[in-house]
């Protein structure tokens, strides 16, 4: 069943918007494997296959905030973050976390919402199973000014400095922290030298500049995108508003994240590697520039082609064309990164790039996500219009996809030789009109149409009657809801008696919205006209309609005996 989306008065369907292209003569990843996305206005989060096709739907009662990742295991399970509750907060505002079962069923569910924190945008399982969350912390100004912020730049909202939690699942709805870092016990500045933090930020590349953002936005990191690097144990950070990718070290203790020295680098938690605007720490200029406001920063796998090297999805806000960058770090095989003294960290020069041909017919002021395939090719996704789509190295398009929406994260499911579950996706459909002509002001009539469930072989359809668009009569409906309707169920149905408006000689239509209850983009219509009669003795007006070929004929005949 096709649904449509009703925008400014106009409606759209669907379908016309998920529109899939496939070059079928180049190697395509979906060979492989399928997308996993959830839309950012949608509480929905979908499997699909290359042809669109649609592989399994989780519902949920939240938005996402922002991200969804799979955990795939035995029982097909994801994790989904979710926009709840208070806080601290712009764009990609989240609060929590669920684990998802292939059912639907939330068998974790994380919240990190209260006293002045707010998980956002990216997560992280690690192999171990436990969680990384980034997250805001509140800042007073006071605070904020007493850290050398210039107080200029700070709103009466404070700051609102990012930091990197490690969660271990520990019950249904509960975790334990077993790590955590604070981008607020790395800083410098050099406005105050009688506040915290003074020193000379070009000496300190390992430090945070905390007026380098010189605006008054609380959020002045936004921090949009996490990474792990399990050989190395560091942690790969997109840090939107510096125009930068910061790589930490996680093989601290949460004491020796703190400060200065411990862990496998020596450096406790601050910075091991910066990429992507040298101006932040004081060692180049607006031309040394390479990100602006960029997203999903991350390594590429092994055994995948430029293994190691990290990936980044380049907005280009201040170019007004968008790439997708990839770099080799300056690494050696333990992790450890170099900089040449004085001088801004390498490389020079990009490995590969995407842009469009030309340039500027690929722009995405925001949102957007890419990952590098064990083919080669690249999955690239502009969040702001919903089209993913995988080019090759040579920077061909071979497939694309458009989810018709906005998207922050698009997540790749390598299948392997695994088959997933049986779908068990219910659709809603709706048949039969309820149409009544002639019918006496105030008298009751009666009619019925069908339901039925015509998705995936077993699937349960839950469903209600929306009938509240309608602003006249007085309707009932026989069931007016129901719940595990299945394909093999057939049609049901719904036996439906209305008032009619006490108002002669009028005509009323509308139509009747039915929904499934866990998908409100899953429902059909069923149109509704009623016409009330010129005079209230519907008796005569009956006679003279099932008599009048009789009248027709008496008529005839008399005209014949007068002429």
């Amino acid at each position: 069943m096709i649904s449509f989306l009703f925008f400014l008065g106009f409606g759209i369907p669907l379908s016309l918007t998920q529109t899939v292209i496939k070059d079928l003569e180049s190697y395509s990843f979906f060979e492989e494997g399928q997308i996993l996305y959830s839309p950012l206005w949608s509480t929905s989060t979908y499997l699909r296959e290359s042809s669109g096709q649609l592989n399994h739907t989780w519902y949920s009662s939240y938005l996402p905030g922002a991200s969804v990742w799979w955990v795939g295991d035995d029982d097909w399970t994801i994790l989904r973050t979710i926009r709840v509750g208070m806080g601290p907060g712009s764009g990609g505002k989240g609060g929590g976390v669920q684990k998802m079962e292939w059912d639907g069923t939330v068998s974790w569910d994380f919240r990190y919402n209260s006293d002045g924190v707010m998980s956002h945008h990216d997560i992280y399982m690690l192999p171990n199973g436990n969680i990384f969350l980034i997250a805001w912390e509140t800042k007073t100004r006071s605070q904020a000014i007493a850290a050398g912020r210039n107080p200029d730049t700070v709103s009466e909202n404070g700051l609102w400095p990012d930091h990197i939690i490690e969660v271990e699942p520990t019950g249904s709805s509960s975790g334990e922290i077993v790590w955590e870092w604070h981008a607020w016990d790395h800083l410098i500045q050099d406005y105050d030298s009688l506040k915290d933090n003074y020193g000379i930020i070009s000496e300190h590349p390992e430090l945070i500049d905390i007026n380098y953002d010189t605006t008054m936005e609380a959020d002045f990191m936004h921090t949009n995108s996490i990474d792990y690097n399990e050989d190395f144990n560091q942690i790969l950070l997109s840090v939107c508003n510096y125009n930068e990718i910061w790589v930490i070290d996680h093989s601290t203790t949460t004491q020796e994240a703190s400060g200065h020295t411990g862990g496998n680098s020596g450096m406790g938690g601050d910075i091991l590697y910066r990429w992507g605007n040298p101006q932040a720490y004081d060692r180049g200029t607006i031309v040394d520039q390479k990100f602006s406001y960029q997203h999903d920063a991350r390594w590429i796998k092994e055994g995948y082609p430029g293994e190691g090297n990290i990936l980044v999805f380049n907005n280009g806000i201040n170019r007004q064309y968008s790439s997708v960058d990839e770099i080799k770090p300056p690494v050696n095989e333990d992790g450890e990164y170099y900089l040449e003294n004085n001088q801004s960290y390498g490389p020079e020069t990009l490995i590969w790039t995407y842009t469009a041909n030309p340039p500027k017919n690929f722009y995405v002021d925001h949102l957007g996500c890419t990952e590098r395939l064990r083919s080669g090719n690249t999955l690239i996704t502009n969040g702001v219009t919903g089209r993913i789509f995988e080019v090759t190295l040579e920077k061909n398009t071979i497939w694309e996809y458009n989810t018709g929406g906005q998207v922050f994260k698009v997540v790749y499911v390598s299948l392997d030789d695994e088959e997933p579950p049986i779908p068990n996706n219910p659709d809603l459909d709706c048949s039969g009109n309820l149409s009544w002509t002639n019918i006496k002001p105030g008298e009751t009539v009666t009619g019925s149409f069908q339901v039925q469930n015509i998705g995936d072989s077993g699937s349960l359809l839950n469903w209600t009657i929306d009938a509240s668009s309608i602003n006249w009569g007085t309707w009932s409906f026989n069931p007016e809801s129901g719940e595990n309707l299945t394909p093999e169920d057939g049609m049901l149905t719904i036996q439906v008696s209305v008032v009619a408006p006490n108002k002669k000689d009028s005509e009323f239509e509308g139509y009747i919205r039915v929904e499934n209850i866990n998908d409100s983009e899953d429902f059909d219509t069923i149109f509704v006209y009623l016409k009330t009669s010129r005079t209230t003795n519907k008796q005569i007006f009956d006679i003279l309609e099932n008599y009048s070929n009789i009248f027709q004929m008496l008529r005839f005949l008399l005209q014949r005996i007068v002429n």
